[in-house]
C-alpha cells in the first residue's frame, strides 16, 4: 500500500496520482507538483489515501509544495496572458493566411513553454508562425492540432437533453461511438438527431451500448419466425430493455398483434438479414460520411 495523493490540472481532465511525501492536503487544495513537462500547478481531487501498489504506475511523481501566495499569483497571471497571446495568434494568422481555427491557449506553469491549440481540416504548414510567436515570447512555442470533439469540449455549450454537455460536465475520455449503436437503441438514424455540437456522434450513444448488446443476444430479430402460446407468428417489433417482442399472428383472413416476454416465445426461424430502417435508407449518403469522419477522428 501506497500513500498517495489525487490531483487535476484542468476542469474535465484526467486525475494523476502523486507521492504526497509528508505534506497532509485535502480537496480543493492546490499544489505544485512535478511532471513529466515541468512543474505544474494542480487542484487535489483526491486527499490522503492508502492504495495497493498493483493500481499504481511507478515511479510516482512528487508534490513540491503546496502552493503558496505566490504560486497563485503566477497562475492567475498565466491565464492572463494567455488570453492576450489568443489574441496576438489569431492576428498572425491571419497575416500568414493560415487556414487554421485557433481554440485555446496554454502557458505552462513553469513559463518552460507556451501551446496554441488549433482545429483544421488537413495539415498545416505553421512553421512561420511558430517563428512569429517565438520571436516575441522568447520562449518555447508548441501549435498542437486537436479534433472537433476537444474544440467543443473547451468552448461548452448545452446538448440537444437541454443539460451541459458531457464532454464539458465529466467526461475526461472520447470513446469510440458508432451508428451501429444508434440502430442497436431503436433511435431516429437522422443525422441531425444523432450528432452533437461538434457535428460528430453523440458520445451519449456509448452509455447503454453494451447493456443493448447484451440482452440484444436474447432477443430474436425482427421478421423471425415465433411460437408463442397463440400460435405461430412474425416478430413485428422488439422493447430490447423490457425484453418484449410484439408478434405478428394470422386470425383467419386478418392478423392481430400481441406482446409477449422474449422468454415465453420460442424461435423457429430466426431472420438471416436485418431489417433496414427507412429512416437509414433515407439518409444513407449523410450516414455514412458521420461514420466515416468517426473513423478519421
Amino acid at each position: 500500500m501506497k500513500n498517495i495523493i489525487g490531483v487535476r490540472f484542468k476542469k474535465l481532465g484526467k486525475i494523476y496520482f502523486f507521492n504526497p511525501k509528508n505534506f497532509k492536503v485535502k480537496k480543493g487544495d492546490n499544489v505544485i507538483v512535478e511532471t513529466a513537462q515541468g512543474e505544474e500547478y494542480g487542484e487535489v481531487m483526491i486527499p490522503n489515501r492508502m492504495v495497493e501498489d498493483e493500481k499504481i504506475i511507478e515511479p510516482l511523481k512528487k508534490v513540491i509544495r503546496i502552493a503558496n501566495y505566490k504560486d497563485h499569483k503566477h497562475y492567475e497571471e498565466c491565464r492572463k496572458n494567455e488570453k492576450d497571446a489568443f489574441k496576438l495568434c489569431q492576428k498572425k494568422i491571419k497575416e500568414h493566411k493560415l487556414n487554421m481555427t485557433l481554440t485555446d491557449v496554454e502557458y505552462k506553469f513553469d513559463d518552460s513553454k507556451i501551446l496554441f491549440y488549433f482545429t483544421a481540416d488537413g495539415r498545416i504548414d505553421f512553421r512561420d508562425l511558430v517563428k512569429d510567436l517565438a520571436a516575441i515570447y522568447k520562449t518555447r512555442i508548441e501549435l498542437r492540432q486537436i479534433g472537433v470533439r476537444d474544440e467543443v469540449k473547451r468552448i461548452g455549450g448545452n446538448g440537444v437533453c437541454g443539460r451541459e454537455l458531457c464532454c464539458c460536465s465529466f467526461l475526461s475520455d472520447f470513446e469510440a461511438v458508432s451508428i451501429k449503436m444508434a440502430k442497436e437503441q431503436n433511435i431516429s438514424l437522422n443525422p441531425s438527431k444523432i450528432s452533437g455540437n461538434c457535428g460528430r456522434l453523440m458520445c451519449c450513444l456509448k452509455y447503454e451500448s453494451e447493456v443493448y448488446e447484451e440482452k440484444l443476444k436474447k432477443l430474436p430479430h425482427v421478421g423471425a419466425i415465433v411460437q408463442t402460446e397463440d400460435g405461430e407468428g412474425e416478430v413485428d417489433t422488439i422493447e430490447t430493455l423490457k425484453e418484449v417482442v410484439r408478434v405478428k399472428i394470422k386470425d383467419g383472413e386478418g392478423y392481430f398483434y400481441k406482446k409477449y416476454l422474449a422468454k415465453d416465445v420460442k424461435i423457429i426461424k430466426d431472420a438471416t438479414e436485418e431489417k433496414v430502417d427507412e429512416e437509414e435508407l433515407l439518409n444513407k449518403k449523410e450516414l455514412e460520411e458521420l461514420e466515416e469522419l468517426e473513423k478519421r477522428d
